[in-house]
């Protein structure tokens, strides 16, 4: 069990970002162990294939399986809410020497010969790895990116919206089954790392994640904001195709396109990702969505530079309705965020 010790700088402090890098350090443990991870089978199916042609092996060399501990340097905290892969790789080029050995010396076992070049000249081959990652991530991220970056930035407006309502404790206590805020502790439950560590007024960066799996990953003592990475919700929906996820009875009463718009928006989404997730054009999408909001059934969330739909309470009551006219059983609901996660898993530090 990790206890960390906040003050009113580090709530003040607590903000939200999205991380691409991460999300290509993270992917490597489910290339490596995909039937670990059911919910992305499908993305790996799809994904694994491109990676034949790249040479891969120094960033695979760092993130071991079974994964204990990955070291602080491959993903340094996000700068800013919504970093590029290029502006974070910037920083992973930047990292000082030091910390990057000490980082490797932190990894069990012998080193393979890549790493110890690593360990032996950080500068040199900091530059090596980032173009490495890139090559990686072109193959099997920068494809999927959009679609993953929908789902985050719903995490992040989900988020806000706890913290508007609940404050910072709310939120905090709502994040994870294995996270909670006590006065001002936070314990963050791990299989192997145990202590007590205060953040001094560094505040806690918060990071929803799609490939995290089961697991919170936290670093809490390097240099830069600590940082706390919990799973995003309902990411099996990212990788569905489902033809007739609405039925025909809700079909019957809106139509086919809005009734399949509706059900992809049980959590929000932007009208590109609907786009492509209904095989319509993104004006079509707009027209519809125009009038299932005049009918009061979409509603409109920004979140930055993007504006997410969301379907409205009279829009649940309508799909609970027609899910229960197909089944003749009044308690069945169709709602998608009934897709639940499991309940993740304690872990060590990332």
């Amino acid at each position: 069990m990790m206890l960390v010790g906040l003050d009113a700088r580090d709530l003040a402090m607590t903000r939200f970002a999205v991380s691409p890098l991460w999300e290509a350090v993270a992917s490597v443990r489910i290339i490596k162990r995909p039937h670990q991870f059911p919910e992305h089978l499908a993305w790996y199916e799809q994904a694994r294939p491109h990676l034949d042609t790249v040479d891969w092996q120094l960033f695979a060399d760092l993130v071991r399986i079974p994964t204990r501990i990955i070291p602080t340097f491959v993903c340094p905290p996000p700068a800013t809410a919504q970093p590029t892969l290029d502006v974070e790789l910037a920083a992973l080029v930047a990292s000082p020497p030091d910390v990057v050995r000490a980082s490797l010396d932190a990894l069990p076992g012998p080193h393979s010969p890549a790493l110890a070049a690593l360990h032996a000249d950080p500068s040199a081959e900091l530059a090596r790895l980032a173009t490495v990652i890139r090559a990686y991530a072109d193959a099997v991220i920068t494809p999927y990116w959009p679609r993953m970056r929908t789902l985050l930035e719903r995490e992040v407006l989900l988020g806000a919206q706890r913290m508007a309502t609940d404050g910072v404790h709310g939120l905090l206590n709502q994040l994870d089954p294995f996270v909670r805020l006590d006065a001002d502790t936070l314990s963050v439950e791990h299989i192997v790392l145990a202590g007590t560590v205060r953040l001094d007024g560094r505040g806690l960066l918060l990071v929803p994640s799609v490939f995290s799996g089961r697991r919170v990953w936290s670093n809490f003592g390097s240099p830069g904001q600590p940082v706390l990475r919990f799973p995003a919700r309902a990411v099996a929906t990212l990788w569905e195709r489902d033809p007739t996820p609405h039925g025909r009875e809700l079909a019957g009463v809106v139509g086919r396109s809005r009734a399949a718009l509706l059900h992809e928006l049980a959590v929000p989404t932007s009208t590109l990702e609907l786009a492509d997730r209904c095989g319509l054009t993104p004006g079509t999408v707009s027209q519809h969505l125009g009038a299932l909001r005049e009918a009061g059934l979409v509603s409109t969330h920004r979140v930055g530079r993007f504006v997410l739909y969301a379907r409205t309470t009279a829009a649940e009551a309508l799909i609970a309705a027609s899910g229960a006219a197909a089944t003749g059983d009044p308690s069945v609901r169709s709602d998608a965020r009934a897709a639940r996660r499991p309940r993740p898993a304690a872990h060590p530090p990332a």
